[in-house]
C-alpha cells in the first residue's frame, strides 16, 4: 500500500507538503462556503418548547406543561440551525399575567395574537415570523396556598447636623402576598426589605429598596418604593406647666413636679411661638399604673413642631380627696 501511495505521488509529481496545501485550501474554501450559507437569510418552519412563567394570582409561579410553538420564519441559516439543534430542549417564557386568559380551573390560554408581542424570547432576536402554524397554547398553573403579609423596612438613616426626618419611612406596596407550600407559609408573618443603608441626608429621598427572599417563598413583588420627608430643624426649650385631665368630680391629682422643660424642634424657619405649647397627664393613665408614674401628653403644639421631649420624661402624681 505505501508503495502504491509513492507510485500516485510521484505519477502526479507531488509530493507530500502539496498535499497538505491542497487539504487546507479545500477546508478553507468549505468554510468559506459553510459560513456563507449560514449568514444567508432563508425561510423555514422553527419549533421551540416552551413552559410559561408568570405571576398568577393564586398559582404557582411556572405551567406543569410545555408547548410547542411553531412558526414559518424569515432568518440566517446560524439562527434556523441552532434552532433545529435545540428544538428538544423547552426554554421558560416570561409572561405578563395579564395576557394569560383563563379557561377553567387551573387552565390559562396564550392566543396566536398573544405570542407576537413573545415571538423575539420565542425564536431570538433577528427573526422575522411570517405566520404560526400553532393555534392556542394551553398552560396548567397548578393552584398554589397564599397569604398577605405586611412588609418592614429595615433601613439606617444618618442626617446632617439640625436635619431630621419628618413621620415615618413609607413604602410602597405596604404588603406583599406571598406563595408557597402551606408548611412554608405558616411561619411567614412578614417580609423584610434590604437595608436601606443612606448618609448625611439633608433632603428628602425616595428609591426602591429589594424584598429579601425566602427560602420556598414567591413573592409577589420584588422591590417596594420607599419615601422620607427630611426637613431642617431649629431646637428650642421652654418651661411648661403640666395640667391634668379627665379628673373625676371630688378628686384632685397632683402632678409632681408640675414644671418642665420642653425641647422642641421646629421646622426652619421658625414661624410659630412655641411657649404655648401645653402638656398634661390624664386620669386615665394615671388609674392604668401600678407605680402612680406617668408620661405627659402633648394638649397642643404650635405649628411647624416636628419633635419634642421633656425632662424630666416621667412625672409622679397623687390623687387626693377634695
Amino acid at each position: 500500500m505505501k508503495r502504491l501511495f509513492e507510485l500516485l505521488l510521484h505519477s502526479l509529481k507531488t509530493d507530500g507538503r502539496d498535499w497538505t496545501i491542497f487539504a487546507l485550501s479545500l477546508l478553507s474554501a468549505f468554510s468559506i462556503w459553510f459560513i456563507h450559507n449560514l449568514s444567508s437569510e432563508y425561510s423555514d418552519f422553527m419549533r421551540v418548547q416552551i413552559r410559561a412563567e408568570s405571576n398568577v394570582a393564586g398559582h404557582a409561579e411556572l405551567s406543569s406543561n410545555t408547548c410547542e410553538v411553531t412558526a414559518r420564519c424569515r432568518t440566517s441559516g446560524y439562527n434556523i440551525m441552532k434552532a433545529w439543534l435545540f428544538s428538544r430542549r423547552s426554554h421558560n417564557l416570561a409572561v405578563k399575567p395579564s395576557d394569560l386568559h383563563p379557561k377553567t380551573g387551573d387552565m390559562f390560554y396564550l392566543t396566536k395574537n398573544d405570542l407576537n408581542e413573545y415571538a423575539h424570547l420565542i425564536f431570538g432576536e433577528n427573526v422575522t415570523v411570517e405566520y404560526y402554524l400553532s393555534d392556542t397554547l394551553m398552560f396548567r398553573f397548578p393552584a398554589e396556598a397564599s397569604k398577605k403579609v405586611p412588609v418592614l423596612a429595615v433601613h439606617t438613616f444618618r442626617f446632617e447636623p439640625q436635619y431630621m426626618g419628618i413621620g415615618n419611612l413609607t413604602i410602597e406596596p405596604d404588603s406583599v402576598t406571598v406563595y408557597g407550600e402551606p408548611y412554608h407559609l405558616k411561619n411567614v408573618d412578614r417580609v423584610l426589605t434590604e437595608t436601606i443603608k443612606l448618609e448625611n441626608l439633608n433632603t428628602s429621598t425616595s428609591g426602591v429598596a429589594s424584598l429579601e427572599k425566602v427560602r420556598g417563598i414567591r413573592l409577589s413583588e420584588e422591590s417596594v418604593h420607599y419615601h422620607l420627608d427630611v426637613s431642617r430643624f431649629v431646637e428650642l426649650r421652654t418651661e411648661v406647666k403640666i395640667e391634668t385631665r379627665n379628673v373625676p368630680a371630688g378628686k384632685e391629682m397632683m402632678v409632681y413636679p408640675s414644671m418642665a422643660t420642653a425641647v422642641i424642634k421646629c421646622a426652619f424657619p421658625v414661624l410659630s411661638d412655641v411657649s404655648q405649647t401645653t402638656f398634661y397627664v390624664d386620669y386615665e393613665d394615671f388609674a392604668s399604673s401600678i407605680s402612680g408614674k406617668c408620661l405627659a401628653r402633648p394638649d397642643y403644639l404650635p405649628e411647624g413642631v416636628l419633635d419634642y421631649s421633656l425632662v424630666p420624661e416621667v412625672f409622679e402624681c397623687v390623687l387626693n380627696e377634695k
